[in-house]
């Protein structure tokens, strides 16, 4: 009889619980394809790729820029989160895990939905890394505005998936990656106010 307590048997059981989590995955993203959201694809659609190169974040940031105190100080935090988390999922977890992007025909995502399908691997999910860092970063230092910059970065997550270029484990992922992202951008920042 194996042993349940040894390391082949331990990787079975991980590679088990991967293959079914890889199976609801697909599964979640099959069902966001098959429902149609005619009044949403449009706004999905152009939301998915305004995020590209973290366009909207940069955005906001310039704008929290001008303004002296708290503001200035959240811009900084959220530049430094979506740095590091682009680092991160670009530079290092893409480059890790290689997970191919969802097969967006064969799934019958509708044309209205379409981005480009980008080449770089699937998980983690860059956009949603960095609109998360942003949020939760900008957040923590300017609390008026995590509410409204935590609803985008979930619109932008979502929009991904809805797009047709990411599975929502790959979303769920850079989701986590950015709050990594953004405490280390807010310890950084800590560090440096504590300095002055």
């Amino acid at each position: 009889m194996p042993d349940p307590n040894s390391p082949a048997s331990a990787r079975r059981t991980v590679a088990a619980v991967l293959k079914d989590l890889d199976a609801i995955d697909g599964a979640m993203y099959a069902a966001v394809a098959a429902t149609p959201t005619p009044t949403l694809d449009r706004a999905l659609r152009r939301l998915s790729r305004t995020a590209n190169h973290s366009k909207i974040s940069l955005t906001v940031a310039a704008g929290l820029a001008l303004a002296p105190g708290r503001p200035r100080r959240a811009a900084l935090a959220g530049v430094g989160a979506v740095t590091v988390a682009s680092a991160a999922a670009n530079l290092f977890g893409k480059r890790m895990f290689h997970r191919h992007r969802p097969d967006r025909e064969r799934a019958l995502v509708v044309a209205e939905r379409h981005v480009p399908m980008p080449r770089s691997a699937s998980f983690p999910s860059g956009h949603t890394a960095s609109a998360t860092a942003f949020a939760t970063a900008v957040g923590v230092v300017w609390p008026p505005s995590a509410v409204p910059l935590g609803a985008l970065a979930v619109a932008v997550g979502y929009s991904r998936v809805h797009t047709g270029v990411h599975y929502p484990g790959d979303v769920a992922a850079g989701g986590v990656l950015g709050f990594a992202a953004a405490a280390v951008s807010l310890a950084f920042v800590q560090a440096r106010q504590n300095r002055t």
